[in-house]
């Protein structure tokens, strides 16, 4: 099993924050380290409103271990596949004393129905590029390809006929 997608059924916020002298002084580069992310990403996540940016201590901002931790959930949160708008809903209800599991519960579950239609999606690609490759000789001039001419085919006909991703849908739509 993944380490990092373990859960930890402590409530305790500072669980794995060092504690001491040497987290005195958290300066953005610090934090970062601590958090296992780049500076940018802190203030990636500083411009999205996910973290706040600390107010600047002795001529530098100081990070808090809240804040550390806060980073390696909304790491976390995102190594299991939801998106930035949706870890900031997370995070307003993990700072939320009356927040109940099943809103929680409902978004992982609305995640993972996203993630099996993108598998699905994966593997019709996938069936798509065997018939392709199984059709193609493999050798000779590339006028006589069929990856090519197949390539070549749907790019010339109509874009009715395709089916449009998610992507293009929304980009119609806008």
């Amino acid at each position: 099993m993944n380490p990092l997608l373990t859960p930890d059924y402590t409530t305790d916020p500072t669980l794995g924050v060092r504690e001491g002298p040497d987290m005195a002084a958290l300066t953005i580069a610090r934090a970062a380290r601590e958090a296992g992310v780049n500076i940018e990403t802190v203030r990636f996540y500083e411009r999205k409103g996910l973290i706040e940016r600390p107010p600047k201590g002795e001529g530098y901002r100081v990070y808090s271990p809240e804040q550390i931790t806060r980073i390696r959930f909304i790491k976390e949160a995102q190594q299991i596949g939801f998106s930035l708008a949706e870890i900031k809903e997370l995070v307003t209800l993990r700072a939320d004393p009356s927040a109940d599991c099943s809103v929680v519960q409902q978004q992982a579950m609305a995640k993972q129905q996203e993630v099996r239609r993108k598998i699905e999606q994966l593997r019709e690609i996938d069936a798509a590029l065997e018939t392709l490759i199984a059709a193609c000789p493999g050798q000779g001039v590339l006028q006589c390809c069929s990856i090519m001419e197949a390539l070549t085919i749907r790019a010339s006909s109509p874009q009715a006929d395709k089916p449009r991703s998610k992507q293009t849908e929304h980009r119609r739509r806008a």
